[in-house]
This record gives C-alpha cells, sequence and structure tokens, in this order.
C-alpha cells in the first residue's frame, strides 16, 4: 500500500520518537534524529500542518482513576442505510463511556471500547443506552482480563521508511 505523503528518513524518526514520546522537547528530538533544533521544529510543524501528526495526548492509567472496567461492544444495527450509519456514529460521540468507536465489516457494524468505574455502571450503559438506542438490533459485549500490549497505533520500523511515497 502506498505511504500518502512525502517523508524521508528523518521525517520517520521524528514520527517515531513523538510516537513514543510526545512530550519530549524539541532540543531533545532534534538530538535524538540528528538535525538541529530549527529544522526539526520545521518539520514537526510540517507534519502536523498535512495532518500526518493528529495531536497529542497523556495516556492515563483508568485503574489509578477508579475506571476498572475496560470491555469492548460489537453492535449490528438493523438498517445500514450511510444515514443510519453516520446517526449511530454520531450517537456514540454522545456517550462518554465509550472512548473509541470503528465502523466495522462482518457481523457487527460497529465496535465500541468501552471504560467504566465498575461493572454496574458498563451494564447500566449497555442496558439503558446501547440496546435501547434506535436502530440497535444486536450488541455482543467482551469484558477484557487484562492488556497484553499497548503500541503506539501506527508500526514506525525500517520497513515503512523504504515505501516509496506516490
Amino acid at each position: 500500500m502506498p505511504i500518502r505523503a512525502d517523508l524521508d528518513a528523518i521525517d520517520w524518526k521524528i514520527l517515531r520518537e513523538l510516537q513514543e514520546d510526545g512530550r519530549m522537547t524539541n532540543v531533545e528530538l532534534s538530538r535524538r534524529v540528528g538535525i538541529s533544533a530549527p529544522p526539526c521544529l520545521r518539520r514537526v510543524k510540517r507534519l502536523e500542518e498535512t495532518g500526518i501528526i493528529r495531536g497529542y495526548r497523556a495516556l492515563l492509567n483508568a485503574p489509578a482513576l477508579g475506571m476498572d472496567v475496560v470491555a469492548f461492544c460489537m453492535v449490528g444495527l438493523k438498517h445500514q442505510s450511510d444515514a443510519e450509519l453516520r446517526t449511530f456514529a454520531e450517537r456514540t460521540r454522545g456517550w462518554p463511556i465509550v472512548r473509541d468507536a470503528w465502523m466495522v465489516s462482518g457481523e457487527s457494524d460497529f465496535m465500541l471500547h468501552c471504560v467504566a468505574r465498575d461493572l454496574g455502571a458498563f451494564q447500566s450503559f449497555v442496558i439503558e443506552e446501547l440496546t435501547s438506542a434506535p436502530n440497535v438490533d444486536t450488541v455482543r459485549t467482551a469484558l477484557t482480563i487484562r492488556q497484553v500490549k499497548s503500541e503506539g497505533l501506527v508500526e514506525i520500523g525500517p520497513a515503512m521508511q523504504t515505501l516509496r511515497s506516490v
């Protein structure tokens, strides 16, 4: 699959370093990627302006904040017209318990990543909000046991750097 951006080896190093630690200073980033600070900052700004870097976040420890339940909900809709899919997608934005949502192919139409303070809060959401939402046909849930891997959302390795842009 061709990359839809014009990135060189330095850009890839910048992306890898920022995905690992988005809080480092520009001076530290420039040291790690082997260029001086001013061109490094220009490159980061270009990556931000072109939308390759979408933003920066703090990764929070949910259990330390009293959010002990992580679950996934696979949702099937009764009707899958474009308008119905858009309507459900918009509805997910109003549910704070839903932290990420994807439209998917296969047996379900959406997969929701949910984080709740306890099992009762999660069950209330599923019963009172999700299953009773307009056009929802089926809901399958999966409670997590423990997270075994947490990486950045995009693999950035040597193989990615050798791909040609279009």
